[in-house]
């Protein structure tokens, strides 16, 4: 089934909590001294990527879907997703002090439970907070408290590098449009890309090996060779797809943990690193 990319609709986070039921301690100061609020760059909570753990409230616990995190740069702007859809808010730290502003968020339809924890989380995250952080480096963990007793553990989690890391694709893109993988191939297909510009992997059907070479945001593939086993037609079908992807010079970006390439063709892919440490 087709779908088309998100498309962000201006809606404020508590609007939407109205309508249902889910890089020491926060130190930084929260004015840079020329009354423009921006959050210091040295404040532990900033430049980092936040996985949201769980939630409670009310003193009851919700584990958090897999995705939901949420970013702040040193600007004093938090960008994330709330689960399922992706939202910004204006932020302000004053030591462990937080406080989040005026929020906007795409409006994308939501399995239930999802949506409860979406509307949970944008009640949670609004407002005066206040934040603890501990641990260093690449393992930290940060709490976001509400007035009312309402907490959000957060953990930190590094972002992924091209090479070495085992590539998951979760999509086909052609254009402006994402498509999801052929049914039954949906953990089939991986790449790998190596420090000494080689790139092998399974295409959904067959393993296969070649030459990927690197230049600023250009990857450059070179002939591949794989293996030569006739599949079932779903597969076949994602195997054809990745091959005309993976084939001359291809534009690549990484968000986080996330790799989209895209030929000269308009084909393209999406995939993703499994979490840090697994």
């Amino acid at each position: 089934m087709r779908t088309q990319r998100m498309t962000v609709s201006v809606l404020a986070l508590l609007a939407l909590a109205a309508c249902g039921t889910e890089s020491g301690s926060g130190a930084g100061s929260g004015d840079s001294g020329d009354g423009s609020g921006t959050v210091r760059p040295e404040a532990p909570v900033t430049g980092v990527h936040w996985n949201v753990s769980s939630l409670t409230v009310g003193g009851k616990r919700t584990a958090a879907p897999e995705g939901a995190h949420v970013r702040i740069d040193s600007r004093g702007k938090a960008t994330g997703n709330l689960g399922c859809n992706r939202f910004t808010a204006d932020v302000r730290i004053e030591g462990s002090a937080m406080t989040v502003g005026r929020s906007t968020s795409t409006d994308m339809a939501c399995e239930k439970d999802v949506q409860r924890f979406e509307t949970a989380m944008a009640r949670a995250f609004s407002g005066e907070l206040q934040a603890a952080v501990a641990g260093r480096s690449d393992e930290k963990t940060l709490t976001l408290t509400t007035p009312g007793g309402d907490s959000m553990p957060l953990t930190s989690e590094p972002p992924a590098p091209l090479t070495g890391t085992a590539w998951k694709v979760t999509g086909l893109v052609s254009g402006s449009t994402v498509a999801s993988l052929p049914a039954g191939t949906e953990d089939k297909a991986h790449l790998t890309f190596g420090k000494d510009g080689s790139v092998e992997g399974s295409l959904g059907c067959n393993s296969f090996h070649g030459r990927a070479t690197v230049s600023g945001s250009t990857l450059t593939f070179g002939p591949l060779a794989s293996t030569r086993k006739m599949c079932p037609g779903p597969e076949m079908e994602l195997e054809r797809a990745l091959l005309g992807v993976l084939e001359g010079k291809a534009a690549y970006t990484i968000d986080h943990r996330s790799l989209s390439i895209e030929a000269k063709s308009g084909k393209g892919l999406d995939a993703t690193a499994p979490a840090a440490g697994t």
